[in-house]
């Protein structure tokens, strides 16, 4: 599954130069996460309330290709592309007008109690059911 979200640039996004801070996308692709997550029946708040567990990011690799500025819609496509035992792997993009912006690959661990721990069976289930294959 590829979920997409658009971010529409906010002016206080933008550096001294006008184009989006490189930061700015990490917090995008938060946001890309949550909602691809929201929409496999796996929102945050539910994995943390229900199920007693985080997610911390682990690993980011990010490329950038190309600038966005104020006011751009910013379309950010979220996939899942492995799922281990403890982390899973998303990949993301951020576009403007079909062109890539920037892309990055990012690790999330679970945790329980402030240590690495296995992801469930039924949240593991979800996650490579809905994962790129």
């Amino acid at each position: 599954m590829i979920d997409q979200t658009t971010i529409t640039v906010r002016y206080a996004e933008t550096d001294r130069m006008g184009v989006v801070y490189y930061a700015n996308y990490l917090v995008w692709f938060e946001v890309g996460r949550t909602s691809l997550l929201k929409k496999i029946g796996l929102p945050y708040r539910q994995i943390e309330e229900d199920h007693g567990y985080q997610t911390m990011v682990r690993e980011v690799k990010c490329t950038y290709s190309a600038p966005a500025t104020y006011d751009d819609d910013v379309i950010i496509e979220s996939s899942i592309s492995s799922v281990k035992n403890s982390s899973l792997v998303f990949d993301q993009k951020a576009l403007l007008n079909g062109k890539l912006l920037a892309e990055a690959k990012i690790v999330l661990v679970f945790v329980r109690d402030g240590k690495a721990t296995r992801i469930p069976d039924d949240i593991k289930g979800k996650l490579i059911a809905n994962a790129e294959r």
